[in-house]
C-alpha cells in the first residue's frame, strides 16, 4: 500500500476502538445492566434518551442498541439481544452508518416541523429488511418547540416496528412532555482509575510506550471524556518519540509544571510577593500561559480545601506522589479561611485576566494582591491584639457608647479618666470601650427625660423618636428609669423597643414601665400647646392684623421664634443676607 493510501485508510483512536458492544462500553455499568435485563425480560421501551457529557458514549450506546434490536446472528435465526454478533448484516450495516432502517439525524442542523414531519409520515411503513425501524436523533434539545410538539403523539404511541433513541448533553432544555414518554439513562463521567486503565489498554494495542504519569495527565485533562481522552492520546503518541513523557504530554497541552505551580502557590501563601512574581516570570518565559497557570492555582486551591475537609481526596490516581504529599501539607497548615478568600479572588483574576489587554500584567496584579492578602490576620488574631494591647482613644479616654458617632466630632472621656477593656467599632468611625463603665457614671448625663429624647433624636431612629413624642405620656423619670402612660393607638411593644435601645446604646439596663394613669401630656401634646399659645398672641399683634386685613383668606402656616431661627446656621445666614440686600428704589 502506498503512502497515501495509507494515509487516507488510518482511523483516529476514537473511531477506531468505538465500543461494538455492551461489553465493551467503560464505566457505565448501572445502565448496562437495566438494558441487558430489559432485552433479556423482552421489555423493551419504545423511546430512550440518553444524556451526559461530551464523549461519554451516548450516540454510541444508541448505535449498540439498534444493533442488539435487528440482529439475527450469524445463522439469521436469533433475536433482540445485548451481545450482537457483529457479524451479521444488520450488525454490519448499523456499524458503518449505511442501514436503511436506521436511520440517524442531527438535530443541530435538522430542527424544524418539517424535518419531524418527514419522520412522522415515515413511522407508517415497516421496516425494509430489520426487524424494527429505528430513529437516532443526536443533539435532540436542538430541536424547535414546534418541533418536539408535533413528535408527542407519534412519541406516546408509535408503531410496533418503531423505536425511538435521543442523545443529548442539555437533558433539561428537553420538554418534560417529551422525557416522560421515554426511558432515560445518565451516563456518568468514567472514574480515573477506570480511564487510566483504559487509555494503558489502547496504548499497548497501538504498541505505544506512555508513561504512567503522561497517561494519568492526560485523563485529568479529558475531565471524564472518553473521547477526549482517546483524541488526547493519539495526538500524544504523534508528539512523542519513543517513550511519551509526562512532560511532553504537559508542552503538548500548553499547561504549566505541576510542581512548579506548587511552588507559586507556596510562595502567594507565605506572602512573598516578589519570589512569587519571579516563579511567574520564570514560567511565562518557558511558554506557560497565564490564564492556564491562573486556573491550575485555583485546581490546587480547591484540591488543597477538599483534602482539608476529607482527607481521602488525597487518594487521587492522577495525582503523583510528590503532589499528594505536598497537598496533604499545605492542607494541615493552610486555615480554610485563607483557602476560600484566595479561591474568591483567583476567580475575580480570571476575569480580569480575560478581559484584559495584557494577560501577563493582569497576572502579575493579580499575584501581587494575593500574597498582600496571605498576610492579613485572621479575626481571631485582630481580636488577641487588641484586647492585649488596646487602641488610644480619641480625647485621652475612651468613647461613651452613648455618644453619637460621625457627622459630631471625636469620642468622649467617661468620667474624664481614660477606660481599658474590650473594644468595638461603631459605624462612622472610632471605636467604644464597652463593659467597663459604672451605672452610674454612664447615666450622668441623662438627669432629665428630654436628654434620653436627645439621644433618640441623635441616633437616628425616626421611628422610635416619634413614636416616644406622640405615644408616651410620662409619669415618673430618674435616671435609667421610666414610667410612662401609653397614649391611644400607641405600639404594644414600644416600652420593651425603647429599653432595648436605651441599653444597646448607653451599655447599662433600663427599666421602662407602662402605667394605666398619671401620665402628663406627651411631647407632641406640649408642641402643639405651645404652638397655639404662641399663635394667639401673635394674632393680637396690631402689625400681623394689619397684613391679615390687607390679605383676606391668607393663614399662618409656621411660627418661629427668634432663637430658633439665629439657631439654624442657613436661615441666620438668610436673614444677613436679606439684611444686606441693597434696593435702588428704597427710600433713604
Amino acid at each position: 500500500m502506498s503512502d497515501q493510501n495509507s494515509a487516507t485508510g488510518y482511523q483516529v483512536l476514537a473511531r477506531k476502538y468505538r465500543p461494538a458492544s455492551f461489553a465493551d462500553l467503560i464505566g457505565q455499568e448501572a445502565m448496562v445492566r437495566t438494558l441487558k435485563n430489559a432485552f433479556a425480560s423482552d421489555r423493551i421501551a419504545h423511546a430512550f434518551v440518553m444524556t451526559g457529557i461530551r464523549g461519554t458514549g451516548k450516540t454510541t450506546t444508541a448505535r449498540i442498541i439498534a444493533k442488539g434490536m435487528n440482529c439475527v446472528g450469524t445463522d439469521g435465526t436469533g433475536g433482540p439481544t445485548t451481545e450482537p454478533c457483529g457479524g451479521c448484516d444488520n450488525c454490519v450495516s448499523i456499524a458503518e452508518g449505511r442501514h436503511v432502517d436506521v436511520m440517524e439525524m442531527d438535530a443541530a442542523s435538522r430542527t424544524g416541523i418539517n424535518d419531524i414531519r418527514e419522520i412522522i409520515e415515515s413511522v407508517h411503513y415497516r421496516a425494509a429488511s430489520a426487524r424494527y425501524k429505528i430513529y437516532i436523533i443526536d443533539e435532540v434539545h436542538m430541536l424547535s418547540t414546534s418541533a418536539f410538539n408535533a413528535l408527542l403523539k407519534t412519541l406516546e404511541e408509535p408503531p410496533e416496528h418503531v423505536k425511538f433513541i435521543f442523545a443529548t448533553t442539555e437533558i433539561r432544555k428537553i420538554p418534560v412532555t417529551v422525557l416522560s414518554r421515554c426511558q432515560r439513562f445518565d451516563l456518568r463521567r468514567i472514574e480515573p482509575e477506570v480511564m487510566i486503565a483504559h487509555l494503558q489498554k489502547i496504548a499497548e494495542l497501538e504498541k505505544a510506550q506512555v508513561a504512567g504519569d503522561a497517561l494519568a495527565l492526560i485523563t485529568r485533562a479529558s475531565e471524564g471524556s472518553v473521547r477526549d481522552a482517546m483524541s488526547l492520546l493519539d495526538q500524544a503518541i504523534a508528539h512523542g518519540t519513543g517513550e511519551t513523557t509526562v512532560d511532553q504530554v504537559r508542552s503538548m497541552l500548553g499547561l504549566a509544571d505541576r510542581g512548579r505551580v506548587l511552588d507559586l502557590f507556596d510562595l502567594i501563601m507565605k506572602g512573598d510577593a516578589g519570589a512569587a512574581l519571579q516563579e511567574l516570570s520564570g514560567q511565562y518565559a518557558e511558554g506557560a500561559d497565564p490564564m492556564s497557570v491562573l486556573r491550575d492555582l485555583a485546581e490546587i486551591t480547591h484540591w488543597v480545601s477538599v483534602i482539608k475537609i476529607s482527607p481521602t481526596a488525597a487518594d487521587d490516581p492522577t495525582v503523583s506522589p510528590d503532589e499528594r504529599t505536598r497537598g496533604q501539607a499545605a492542607a494541615e497548615v493552610l486555615p480554610m479561611r485563607a483557602l476560600t478568600r484566595v479561591w474568591q479572588m483567583l476567580l475575580k483574576a480570571l476575569e480580569e485576566v480575560a478581559a484584559a489587554p495584557n494577560a501577563m500584567m493582569a497576572t502579575e496584579m493579580a499575584i501581587i494582591r494575593l500574597t498582600h492578602v496571605a498576610e492579613l490576620p485572621s479575626p481571631e488574631e485582630l481580636i488577641r491584639k487588641l484586647q492585649s494591647n488596646p487602641p488610644p482613644m480619641p480625647g485621652g479616654g475612651g468613647t461613651h457608647p452613648g455618644t453619637p458617632m460621625g457627622g459630631g466630632g471625636g469620642g468622649q472621656t467617661v468620667g474624664g479618666a481614660p477606660v481599658g477593656g474590650p473594644t468595638a467599632m461603631i459605624a462612622g468611625g472610632g471605636s467604644a470601650v464597652l463593659g467597663q463603665l459604672d451605672p452610674a457614671q454612664a447615666l450622668a448625663r441623662f438627669a432629665r427625660f428630654d436628654q434620653v429624647v436627645d439621644l433618640v433624636r441623635a441616633r437616628r431612629d425616626m421611628k422610635l423618636l416619634v413614636e416616644v413624642e406622640t405615644y408616651v405620656q410620662l409619669v415618673k423619670y430618674s435616671p435609667g428609669r421610666i414610667e410612662f402612660q401609653p397614649g391611644d393607638a400607641a405600639p404594644p411593644d414600644l416600652a420593651s423597643r425603647l429599653a432595648g435601645r436605651l441599653q444597646g446604646w448607653t451599655g447599662v439596663r433600663w427599666g421602662v414601665s407602662v402605667v394605666s394613669s398619671g401620665g402628663a401630656a406627651t411631647i407632641l401634646e406640649t408642641r402643639n400647646a405651645e404652638r397655639s399659645d404662641m399663635q394667639g398672641k401673635v394674632l393680637q399683634h396690631p402689625l400681623l392684623q394689619a397684613v391679615m386685613a390687607q390679605f383676606p383668606g391668607a393663614e399662618i402656616r409656621d411660627i418661629r421664634s427668634l432663637e430658633e431661627i439665629t439657631a439654624d446656621p442657613d436661615e441666620a445666614l438668610e436673614m444677613e443676607m436679606q439684611d444686606e440686600d441693597w434696593d435702588p428704589f428704597e427710600d433713604d
